[in-house]
């Protein structure tokens, strides 16, 4: 896979009024107004018209009248990664960053997206899911132990656990519960832990090098992701050239299947005993704080901050207006 990558020069007037939409109402909003405000700045640097807009505090009556010309999405998570905004801005006739209506909402389904992927026949560790009223013995004659329990329709780690007991199976469901009607059992595979950036869309798409993340302990919950510097991140990842370009081409064919644009980003586990990759999840509205991981992978190959927000800006469109154009006469 060819991760080598140019920016071009991007007139900022050519974009017209931009609106970076982050915050929200999300479980998320606080590492997305750390996304959005790094986005927001690295753009007025660049000369780019570019305004603040809270979802979370300004209603969508608000964001009609800002008259944006395009805006970029830094929500995670709920109501700004999974399909809602996007149709909304569909139906406002605003140009966005990042994927559609139905590939945001099938990559904030982690449940949905294994089920594409398992069609596809990407690598992703088997799983279950379990409702209030799933027998749990089976489930753990199905996983075996440890496993994870987790949200579906969460990020950043929010509502995961390790259950490496029989007797802590119900804990954690009860957890991941809190946050959805149903919970995403799935089998724990150990090894070493890595992501993807994928940028473009269709043909186009192109995986950026790989990133490998060393947490303490093997721990990248929500503070060793965001908030502290003991995690630490290879890239381009140590892996052999072989193992890479597998990796790459499954993140890009994982990205595709879902009718992904713009930008995400695939987290991939590598087994130890085997060195086999499984897919867990995509993203399709990154972090882009100082922690973030597209941001690192695209220094790797020249791309600064600032030429990466461009490049994504850059990509805003409206995924729906062609078939606006076949109702109205005009395709």
């Amino acid at each position: 896979m060819n991760t080598n990558a140019t920016t071009s020069t991007f007139d900022p007037a050519s974009f017209g009024k931009v609106g970076v939409l982050f915050g929200g109402r999300s479980a998320e909003r606080d590492v997305s107004i750390m996304s959005g405000t790094g986005v927001l700045n690295a753009l007025k640097s660049r000369g780019v018209d570019a305004h603040p807009f809270d979802p979370g505090t300004q209603s969508l009556a608000e964001l009609a009248q800002q008259g944006f010309d395009r805006v970029f999405i830094a929500l995670h998570g709920r109501y700004g990664e999974d399909g809602s905004l996007q149709g909304a801005l569909e139906q406002l006739g605003i140009p966005y960053t990042g994927s559609g209506v139905m590939a945001s909402a099938v990559g904030m389904d982690k449940i949905t997206t294994k089920k594409i992927w398992k069609m596809d026949e990407i690598p992703t560790p088997d799983y279950m899911t379990i409702d209030p009223s799933t027998d749990l013995d089976e489930v753990l004659v199905a996983l075996g132990l440890p496993m994870i329990v987790k949200p579906p329709l969460e990020g950043s780690t929010i509502g995961i656990s390790k259950v490496s007991k029989a007797d802590e199976l119900k804990a954690a469901v009860d957890v991941a519960l809190g946050f959805d009607p149903v919970v995403l059992a799935e089998e724990f595979v150990t090894g070493r832990e890595f992501t993807v950036a994928v940028l473009g869309s269709g043909k186009t798409a192109r995986a950026l090098p790989i990133v490998e993340i060393v947490a303490p302990e093997g721990n990248y919950d929500y503070q060793n992701k965001y908030f502290t510097d003991d995690t630490q991140y290879h890239c381009p990842a140590p892996l052999d050239a072989a193992l890479t370009e597998e990796i790459q081409r499954h993140a890009v064919n994982a990205y595709r299947a879902l009718g992904c644009e713009g930008w995400g980003r695939i987290d991939v586990l590598v087994r130890q005993e085997d060195m086999r990759p499984f897919l867990l999840e995509v993203n399709t509205s990154p972090g882009m704080t100082s922690h973030s991981l597209v941001p690192m992978a695209a220094r790797a190959v020249g791309i600064s901050y600032e030429d990466l927000c461009l490049e994504i800006l850059a990509s805003a469109r409206l995924k729906m207006a062609k078939n606006m154009a076949d109702v109205k006469g005009e395709g």
